[in-house]
């Protein structure tokens, strides 16, 4: 590596994330360059990825649960969630949750005193991340669901036989075996996720001071070059390598959650990518 392009990584490595060179390149565009950039700005991809589906397994998990619940009052607020963020494009959401932020009132809201602050929630970083959150919520939510219906009433009499009930029932039979029966679904949705995050650039959630995402700096140079070939497939290949990288882990994950059965018959992950939400 030339140490031209080590000081290209050097300046914009971190640019996206307001480290390095305030000031995007000009001109005569190098592969380092639009390596470089297009890199920086899937850091912020991971970010929205990692911490919605961190923040919305649990969601999911806590939905799944009101929707198989016998109670109409937890049953039908989670049936109706599901539904709008399953039925409605993220797209849209996007737009949605954007334009009503913005009515918020710029100085904050003032509840019994104390001022709540609400001009940051129209940040890509925040608003952005809340949308990705319910949304995926709401489709591993119901992934969640139809494994906690498929859990074999065998095991469930057999923790019945065993004196276990509640919160040890749930804890020690029908959670671990609603996790394993899930997640080769749920790895699918967690790949989607994340090639999900480039829809927050087309937005209404506007990058702040030039600090955008991989397709963001894509776009950029597509723009400045009249040429798509390069800047489109280099963000591709990144998003190929995170899609990997996804199905690595997910797979490690599947095989802890299997680990008591022979191998000849551990379920496999199969990967089927989603042409559409």
């Amino acid at each position: 590596m030339s140490s031209s392009c080590l000081q290209t990584i050097s300046d914009y490595g971190l640019r996206s994330l307001g480290f390095g060179e305030r000031l995007l390149p000009r001109g005569d565009f190098t592969l380092c360059d639009q390596f470089t950039l297009i890199g920086s700005g899937l850091i912020w991809n991971i970010y929205f990825g990692v911490f919605a589906l961190a923040f919305g397994f649990f969601f999911a998990t806590a939905l799944a649960l009101a929707k198989a619940s016998p109670n109409r009052w937890l049953r039908k607020p989670a049936e109706w969630f599901i539904f709008v963020f399953r039925g409605s494009p993220l797209f849209i959401q996007f737009f949605i949750a954007y334009e009503a932020l913005v009515m918020l009132p710029r100085t904050g809201i003032d509840l019994w005193g104390l001022l709540i602050p609400t001009d940051w929630m129209t940040s890509a970083w925040a608003g952005a991340l809340f949308v990705l959150f319910l949304n995926t919520s709401a489709y591993s939510a119901e992934i969640f669901y139809g494994a906690l219906r498929a859990v074999p009433k065998g095991d469930l009499e057999a923790a019945d036989a065993y004196g276990m009930t509640g919160w040890t029932k749930f804890r020690r039979i029908v959670w671990p075996t609603t996790l394993r029966l899930a997640w080769p679904a749920y790895t699918n949705e967690a790949i989607f996720l994340f090639h999900a995050t480039t829809l927050v650039f087309f937005s209404g959630f506007p990058a702040f001071q030039q600090r955008g995402d991989a397709l963001y700096y894509a776009k950029f140079f597509a723009d400045k070059t009249f040429n798509p070939f390069v800047p489109y497939p280099i963000a591709a290949f990144y998003f190929v390598c995170l899609t990997v990288t996804l199905i690595a882990l997910f797979g490690g994950i599947n095989r802890r959650l299997n680990r008591h059965l022979p191998g000849a018959i551990r379920p496999k992950l199969r990967i089927r990518p989603q042409i559409i939400r």
